[in-house]
């Protein structure tokens, strides 16, 4: 490792050091000392196997953190020893360990106006991040302030030339970084092609040969130390001779997987056979360029160049090559598009070297030998309690982000010396935001509608012109970045260029336009201080994954991408777990006007169903702000696309996200988001079909054999029937009458000694009616399903909502509303046979109950009933199956207590939570740490069990 300093003469131009302003903290009062703390234990198994991977107890985090952030927190970024007194135990241990090294890092440097200044920047750091409003990258957590190499970037990007003594360094470095837990990226286009000839008169092996040892080395390393997969991804240029070899390596791998599976091999990710496989350890990227692109809209020929020469020593058609890459995507999701011309023409540093890859997930995009550090802002603890965003918070927070990951620069190591070089000359940073979808939906925009598009532009632009604006301020006291001079024009030009962009947005209501109308003021702000001062980094933003640290702010969603699914798999201290529907629900509900009752009964139905579809009083126009990634009512692939390209003109690198497309989906539709990302200035673009992946595994294991059972002795089968318990002949009963509708009808309810409902029968309809007939046959086989032990709850759980006429009002002062006559009937059952807690569970309340929460906030009729605490302090019994319970707040939200349920123990995340809705299974891996099925984050996956990512985080 390679430690790099910043030069002592670039400290202090004018003598002034930045001032900073107070945002959250409160004057002579710590942050540490706002918030109430509390001990947990973590403890983390592997379910499939009941292994105990990690455990450490008495860890101290806030009350308001999730298990699940602190679990993950815990089992990643605290360092030392377990069992040691070295090991972290508390998050204000980590927190200040990275903050009080930027602080001391940032006075020595001449970053503070004053030591008060670097005192209020220390204070409101740690609140920042206590209060989870952003995060640093993981890096930052493992290695800042510890022994160990001060690496802070997650993103490298190296470079090779065409030469072996090049090509073997390429794999030294690369296995450095691997080892190190991040990721890396590069061009191969340097190299010969196999069409060309040696010095020495030979044919050269191209690049795709050496790939193959590349990958190798990426698995030992893998498999050597790691659990997780080496993140590394490879760019070769379309007009390389090896372009074709290079497009198809791993669509004709898939088909090999195929047929060693069909052939009885373990090709399972992580598999015993899967080593037998190539090119898995990468992702793979076409670099096309503008030229290209037109002759495949002309259908032209296209010429491939000789690497050394540059002369074209081959022809192809252009359509038939663009083909190639589509079918090779549809195939395997691999490769994926980046757009050389766009990149290069937002590049500030053209002077420098032209931009030839990106990192692992396509972010970073930056010249060779080069790093990133990224941070990321949790966009919802930006929107204020009355709907409104906080514009000048939302600002402030950025300049303090952006300050502070300029700092950590001076400070940190680097893999090679090169990179090191490069990134002290260049100070690339990668600010981003997280929770864009959650944001969306709360504020009532549909992630694939207009406005929805136009709130994500102006923050982006917003995001990044608050970035340069600071860049530009800090230029003026340390100095700007060494190669500015060099590249002073360029990098003038392109932040006219995001001005412009940034002019072109339209808005469409209060909340972008106040957005906007700040951006505009930061980008003027950026253009006048940048002629002054110059700017002290050349890039300042990115939209990564956020995968890891997402969970660690307690993100509902990562990156720029939408939710994943209404409901969601939650973990509880204590042990348990629940699924529950998204709480930004009732927000996004009570934003669109929706009252009350019409929040629960939509809620509830979510909660069944994992879809708003037929939602009661749901209206269809609203449907669009609850639509997700995965799901019944999914975002269409071009709905991806524009998102991105709403967001693409305000970031100084790209965008990290899959375009998701269904299995159904055809050759001719992953063109078409090609060509369309190329025409709306995407910088990369990768997609991904359902199931085109073989070698993902989608179950839990294997089948296992059976035993062979000895011939002599029988199988001893014990069938297990339940019994019928029948009502006595004399029993009690209730009639209730009841109209919905105008409709008039009878429900008798017969009861056991002990009060359970054992029968009942339905009146509704003329007495020899069609209609009639029916209601007695379903009143019969209800009863019957009830004495045999059928729950009355599971009843209620499958007719409440149900909806067909009649329906409407019903004289029933409990139920006022009624979908239909099944509706009526069971919530009233409900109302008259199950408990209080169970109801309440299911969101079935009287009218006096409903009546006693306006009052006091709680259904409950007194204290011992009430169904408080908060769901991260309930410890559920599965044994007893107790149901979850609820604050009073959530209950007052609207949400009632449909939000919550009780999950299956075969279900471990969110993904698999989808399962159960849609009914197949999730194409996406399982984590190799704790066996949890993970979920897409940006153009890798996370684990939601313990934070680990299939990326470089």
């Amino acid at each position: 490792m390679t430690e790099t300093t910043n030069a002592r003469s670039r400290t202090r131009k004018s003598g002034k050091g930045v001032k900073v302003e107070r945002i959250f903290t409160t004057p002579g009062v710590h942050p540490y000392d706002e918030v109430t703390w509390e001990r947990r234990d973590v403890v983390q198994q592997n379910w499939k196997t009941g292994e105990t991977i990690f455990e450490q107890r008495g860890v101290e985090f806030p009350d308001f953190w999730s298990l699940n952030a602190s679990t993950i927190v815990t089992t990643k970024y605290f360092r030392g020893a377990l069992g040691t007194e070295a090991r972290e135990t508390s998050l204000k241990q980590l927190i200040d360990r990275v903050v009080l090294t930027y602080v001391k890092a940032g006075k020595e440097f001449g970053y503070f106006a004053t030591d008060d200044d670097a005192t209020l920047f220390e204070h409101e750091l740690t609140w920042s991040l206590l209060h989870q409003v952003f995060s640093f990258n993981s890096p930052v957590w493992f290695n800042v302030g510890t022994k160990s190499p001060q690496q802070v970037s997650a993103c490298f990007i190296l470079a090779v030339d065409d030469s072996m003594d090049s090509i073997l360094n390429w794999y030294k470095e690369e296995g450095f970084i691997f080892k190190g837990g991040s990721g890396a990226g590069l061009n191969l286009s340097r190299i010969r092609s196999s069409k060309e000839l040696l010095s020495s008169g030979g044919t050269a092996s191209g690049p795709v040969s050496f790939m193959r040892g590349a990958d190798a080395s990426a698995g030992t390393i893998k498999s050597g130390g790691a659990t997780r997969r080496a993140a590394k991804m490879v760019v070769l240029d379309v007009d390389h001779p090896d372009i074709e070899e290079f497009i198809e390596t791993k669509a004709r791998e898939e088909d090999k997987i195929r047929a060693l599976r069909d052939a009885g091999f373990d090709m399972d990710l992580g598999g015993k056979d899967i080593h037998s496989v190539q090119y898995q350890n990468a992702n793979n990227s076409v670099r096309v360029s503008d030229e290209f692109m037109r002759a495949v809209e002309d259908g032209k020929p296209f010429g491939l160049r000789a690497r050394g020469t540059g002369e074209v020593i081959e022809e192809v058609d252009a359509r038939e090559l663009f083909d190639k890459i589509n079918k090779a995507a549809w195939e395997c999701a691999d490769p994926g598009v980046q757009y050389d011309d766009t990149i290069n023409a937002w590049h500030t540093n053209p002077e420098s070297g032209r931009i030839t890859a990106s990192n692992p997930c396509s972010e970073y995009m930056s010249l060779d030998n080069s790093s990133c550090n990224l941070a990321s802002l949790n966009l919802l603890k930006f929107l204020k309690e009355d709907d409104t965003f906080d514009v000048p918070t939302f600002q402030k927070v950025v300049e303090m982000v952006i300050t502070a990951m300029d700092i950590s620069i001076c400070f940190a190591d680097f893999p090679t010396e090169a990179i090191g070089k490069t990134t002290v000359d260049y100070r690339q940073l990668g600010i981003g935001y997280a929770n864009l979808g959650a944001l969306l939906m709360a504020t009532g925009h549909g992630y694939e509608s207009e406005g929805g598009r136009s709130l994500a532009a102006a923050i982006t632009s917003l995001l990044t012109g608050a970035a340069y604006k600071r860049s530009a301020e800090i230029a003026g006291v340390v100095g700007s970045y060494a190669g500015y001079a060099r590249n002073a024009e360029a990098h003038r030009k392109v932040m006219r260029k995001h001005q412009a962009a940034n002019d072109q947005v339209r808005t469409l209501d209060t909340m972008d336009a106040n957005i906007h109308r700040a951006a505009t003021k930061a980008w003027a702000d950026v253009i006048e201080l940048g002629e002054k001062n110059g700017y002290r980094n050349a890039q300042a933003s990115v939209l990564a994954p956020t995968g890891t640290i997402g969970f660690m702010m307690d993100c509902d969603t990562t990156g720029i991408e939408p939710d994943f699914s209404l409901v969601k798999f939650k973990k509880l201290v204590g042990g348990g777990s629940m699924q529950i529907v998204n709480q930004t629900i009732p927000r996004a509900l009570k934003k669109l006007g929706y009252q009350g009752e019409q929040i629960e009964a939509i809620v509830e139905h979510i909660a069944n169903n994992g879809h708003v579809i037929d939602a009661p009083g749901l209206k269809t126009e609203h449907y669009e702000v609850f639509d997700c990634a995965m799901g019944e009512r999914a975002i269409s692939p071009m709905g991806h696309v524009r998102m991105m390209a709403a967001c693409q003109p305000f970031l100084s690198g790209a965008i990290s996200k899959t375009v998701n497309l269904p299995e159904t989906a055809t050759v001719e539709e992953i063109a078409e988001v090609h060509l369309e990302g190329w025409k709306l200035g995407l910088k990369a673009l990768a997609v991904y079909r359902d199931n085109c992946k073989v070698g993902q595994p989608l179950s839990d294991g294997k089948a296992k054999a059976k035993p062979v059972q000895d011939a002599a002795e029988p199988e001893k089968v014990v069938e297990y029937r339940p019994i019928r318990r029948r009502l006595p002949k004399r029993r009690s009963s209730q009639t209730t009458s009841f109209a919905v509708g105008g409709a008039e009808g009878y429900l008798t309810a017969s009861t056991y000694d002990n009060g359970e409902l054992g029968e009942l029968f339905l009146k509704f309809g003329k007495q020899g009616s069609t209609l009639a007939g029916v209601m007695d046959a379903f009143s019969i086989a209800v009863s019957v399903a009830l004495q045999y032990g059928v729950p009355l709850e599971t009843y209620v759980e499958k007719f409440t909502n149900m909806r067909f006429e009649p329906a409407g009002m019903t004289d029933d002062p409990d139920v006022r509303m009624a979908q239909s006559i099944m509706d009526y009937v069971f919530r009233r059952l409900a109302l008259d046979h199950l408990d209080f807690e169970t109801r309440s569970f299911m969101g079935i309340h009287s009218a006096e109950e409903r009546a006693r929460q306006l009052e006091t906030g709680s259904y409950a009729s007194n204290e011992g009933d009430d169904v408080e605490g908060e769901l991260e302090n309930f410890s559920q019994s599965a044994a007893t199956k107790e149901a979850p319970k609820v604050s009073a707040a959530q209950a007052s939200s609207g949400a009632g207590a449909a939000d919550v349920r009780e999950v299956s123990p075969e279900i471990h995340s969110s993904a698999e939570l989808m399962e159960k809705f849609q009914g197949k299974a999730a194409d996406a891996p399982m984590c190799m740490t704790c066996g949890t099925k993970m979920r897409p984050a940006g153009s890798c996956y996370v684990c939601e069990g313990c934070g680990s990512t299939s990326g470089c985080s």
